[in-house]
């Protein structure tokens, strides 16, 4: 599935015929037999629902299908096919090969509202199709209230299925560490493609770059009612969606549906390390996407100077716009997080509890949201509904993170570590001076000396036998880069995060 990318071009297509036949005093025709609703699509093919395979029937013989197809062709530039299908089959007779003409011809008459009074067979169509058809027989009107009922523009919108609609900034608890963000995201959301553009928001996992991400999208996609071509998936979707397309000899469907996008939101694009392929895809998309001032908005898990495999050119673009980094919230805000969500869910806990949960989760949101639902859910199954302070305890022991209690070794910490910078664990205990080895290394002390409290004799030997004097050097070094280097000590935050919640 191409996850209705093409729906905006559906729409697109129904309303400049809806205009053509409206300037044709024929309203009512467009009503009855463009009676067509959007459904799905895949790469290829978009498919719609009509009321009936009868109503299909005749839409064929008034060229309706036709006129669609053709449109959709001079919209696109590309023969998309189009797949029709009844919401309601009830006509008694299929068109068999068995059959003549004259008597396909009897039978369609037969079940054609339109053409009896009182139609044999039950359909929750025909009064709606009596009424329209029997309109369109009087004279047309250029205000017919019937017609501007009809109105595209007085539908409800739809939900967007690439979005999550619980995403938005109403639901988005801001607090010190995503403030800036949460601005800028909205600023974004109420000028899209003007500034900030492309946005890259970075940070560790379950922070809110991707609740940000998303209601971007949810609000661009309110204001413009739906009128609008919004991509939103991972890096790891859009890449086996373009490996698909390759295989299957269909790359220049996935370079329309693409390019010719208003808003593009692509999370976790550190998944495309060392894709050169997807990449070079990604590049000529973001070209074509900046040239038409579409809004693109990424994603990432660390700022993007530190992520090796992934083509200057593209870095370069990622971050020619803004750059904003989430951090981990803060007490204040790890609680008022905890008070949103019990809002939303209609729930209540005590303030004990609340305040136990907060002081201990100091991770990320999804960790917070996670006990939160423990608590609530345990709850549930309580006769009384209560909770105490003692059970939270028991009931989130397992939870909550255990820095330097046995769940951490020297070994978890050299392997996240390595893993981050795209090295070997043998790498990083080597003897190798290149800087590529040297800098995750003198990180990996630093870390192990703080989560662990080894001594620098302990450390020399678990890091290629070397001496304590090197490893004070190594940890020195990189106190030193802490208190000059924001950035980095965002880095490290990033890391010992990853470790506590590292699972062999």
């Amino acid at each position: 599935m191409s996850e209705q990318n093409y729906k905006g071009i559906w729409e697109d297509v129904l309303n400049i015929i809806r205009e053509e036949y409206k300037q044709k005093n024929q309203e009512n025709f467009f009503k009855i037999y463009f009676n067509m609703e959007y459904v799905s699509d895949t790469i290829d093919e978009i498919t719609v629902s009509v009321p009936s395979d009868v109503m299909l029937n005749h839409m064929e013989e008034k060229g309706s299908i036709q006129t669609v197809k053709d449109k959709i062709a001079e919209i696109t530039g590309i023969n998309l096919n189009v797949k029709f299908i009844p919401k309601n089959i009830t006509s008694k007779v299929s068109a068999s090969d068995s059959k003549s003409e004259e008597e396909k011809t009897e039978a369609i008459a037969k079940e054609t509202p339109s053409l009896q009074t009182e139609p044999q067979v039950e359909n929750p169509y025909t009064s709606i199709l009596n009424n329209l058809i029997s309109e369109s027989e009087k004279e047309s009107k250029e205000n017919s209230p019937s017609a501007s009922s009809y109105s595209s523009d007085e539908k409800p919108v739809k939900k967007h299925p690439m979005l999550d609609e619980n995403f938005t900034f109403e639901t988005f608890v801001p607090g010190e560490n995503s403030n800036f963000a949460y601005n800028v995201s909205i600023g974004v959301a109420k000028e899209p493609g003007k500034k900030f553009n492309p946005l890259l928001i970075y940070g560790g996992s379950g922070l809110g770059k991707t609740h940000l991400m998303q209601s971007i999208g949810n609000y661009i996609y309110k204001q413009k009612e739906g009128n609008v071509k919004i991509a939103c998936l991972s890096a790891e979707n859009f890449t086996n969606e373009f490996f698909k397309s390759i295989s299957d000899k269909k790359t220049d469907l996935f370079k329309n549906k693409f390019r010719k996008l208003d808003v593009l939101l692509l999370d976790d694009i550190h998944f495309l390390i060392d894709k050169k392929g997807t990449q070079e895809e990604l590049f000529h998309t973001f070209e074509a996407l900046h040239q038409k001032k579409a809004q693109m908005v990424f994603t990432c898990d660390r700022p993007m100077e530190e992520i090796k495999g992934i083509e200057e050119r593209l870095k370069t673009r990622f971050t020619m716009g803004i750059c904003i980094d989430i951090t981990p919230p803060n007490y204040e805000t790890r609680k008022a997080i905890l008070q949103k969500k019990l809002e939303l869910m209609g729930k209540s806990v005590p303030e004990d509890i609340l305040d136990y949960i907060a002081r201990n989760v100091q991770t990320n949101v999804r960790d917070l949201e996670r006990s939160l639902t423990k608590i609530i859910g345990y709850a549930e199954y309580q006769p009384d509904h209560k909770v105490t302070i003692e059970i939270a305890r028991k009931e989130l022991k397992d939870t909550f993170s255990q820095p330097s209690n046995g769940f951490i070794n020297i070994e978890t910490i050299q392997k996240v570590v390595a893993d981050h910078y795209n090295i070997s664990l043998s790498d990083i205990k080597s003897k190798k001076r290149n800087k590529k080895f040297v800098i995750p290394r003198q990180i990996a002390i630093y870390i192990a000396r703080n989560l662990l409290e080894y001594s620098y004799p302990e450390l020399g030997n678990e890091f290629g036998g070397r001496d304590h004097t090197t490893m004070m050097h190594s940890y020195e070094k990189m106190e030193e880069q802490l208190r000059t280097d924001s950035s980095f000590n965002h880095t490290i935050e990033i890391l010992i995060r990853e470790i506590k919640e590292y699972r062999k």
